[in-house]
């Protein structure tokens, strides 16, 4: 369960405005969609009293200690993304080299990308999209912006998604050649990895990966990110792959002086 933002354009400006959701896997579109269980209205007149109302009363149905940890005072929570499978997707792209020789590729040759790291990472959120939450490149760049975490990644424009693709379409065939001959053994072991030791599929896996989401917490003293606790199926798949369970503080920044 998670914080959705949703943005619309009025001839005044965006509005953004917040819902209470979480994911649910529907098998005609064979991928996780999210269903909105309470819509929380426009963040600019959100009833934060409410929200407050809202979390102590859940915060009694946890044993002493497990409520999320919120120093300071007047910390106010601002946001929750999904961010389990984008976790596990980008540690795999990391180990499969990817991103590494993406950067050498960027580095000589036609079509050099201005921003080779921010090329890589656009790259990364459309695979991660097509995965995860598939749709168009322009809903991609929004679902990127909005609706997920993902590692080195801030607000993506559909503009810098066709520049990244432009890019690709370039070095397509030199990229195919280095990821095969550096892992090859590898993706034979990443799948028998997935096989023998998960036991399930990838919707199945995602399903459960979903549920991984990191909160924004805001207040005087600066700016935090943190995750919820992890199920016990994710860790199990986690573990089975060989992935570090994510840091629980993701982000901290404080206010420049």
């Amino acid at each position: 369960m998670y914080v959705k933002t949703s943005v619309r354009k009025t001839k005044n400006g965006e509005v953004r405005y917040l819902q209470l959701a979480h994911n649910e896997w529907d098998a005609a579109k064979g991928r996780s969609v999210p269903r909105v269980i309470y819509g929380l209205g426009r963040e600019d007149e959100l009833d934060k009293d409410a929200v407050r109302r809202l979390v102590a009363s859940l915060s009694r149905l946890l044993e002493p200690g497990e409520g999320t940890a919120v120093p300071g005072e007047g910390l106010e929570f601002a946001e929750s993304r999904p961010y389990g499978g984008a976790y596990v997707l980008d540690r795999l792209w990391q180990r499969l080299g990817i991103a590494t020789i993406l950067a050498g590729l960027a580095s000589s040759g036609r079509g050099r990308p201005r921003d080779a790291a921010a090329a890589e990472r656009a790259l990364f959120g459309l695979v991660a999209n097509r995965a995860l939450a598939p749709s168009s490149k322009l809903a991609a760049a929004e679902w990127m912006s909005r609706d997920v975490h993902i590692d080195g990644l801030g607000e993506v424009s559909d503009d810098a998604c066709y520049r990244a693709m432009d890019w690709l379409h370039d070095v397509r065939g030199e990229l195919e050649k280095q990821v095969y001959f550096q892992v090859a053994d590898l993706l034979k072991l990443l799948a028998r990895v997935a096989e023998n030791r998960t036991g399930q599929a990838w919707p199945a896996m995602r399903r459960e990966l979903q549920r991984i989401s990191l909160g924004t917490f805001t207040g005087p003293a600066g700016t935090f990110r943190q995750r919820t606790d992890i199920p016990k199926t994710a860790r199990d798949l986690l573990t089975a792959l060989d992935i570090d369970v994510p840091r629980k503080i993701h982000e901290l920044t404080t206010p420049a002086a």
